[in-house]
């Protein structure tokens, strides 16, 4: 099983969370970006319907594959404090 994890960081005068080298939208505040990122990774596990999806890999180039809805990642955040001490 995959396993993925949400990071929550500060980012463009806010804080954000992100998931490899992807950012989320800005949020105000660092909770509101942990609350975001949980919910994120909530819906990132639920099982769905299983269809094809397109995707864009780091090069550029375009795939196509079938996604199946009951084969979902594992989920984590990994939270940080405003002032840098990590979060358990």
């Amino acid at each position: 099983m995959t396993h993925i994890r949400y990071e929550i960081v500060e980012h463009d005068g806010g804080w954000a969370y992100k998931l490899g080298d992807v950012f989320s939208e800005t949020h105000p505040t660092h909770e509101g970006a942990l609350n975001a990122a949980r919910d994120a990774a909530a819906r990132q596990s639920m099982p769905g319907e299983t269809r094809p999806i397109l995707y864009q890999d780091a090069h550029g180039a375009w795939h196509e594959e079938t996604a199946q809805g009951f084969d979902r990642p594992e989920t984590e955040v990994s939270d940080t404090e405003p002032n840098g001490a990590a979060k358990a």
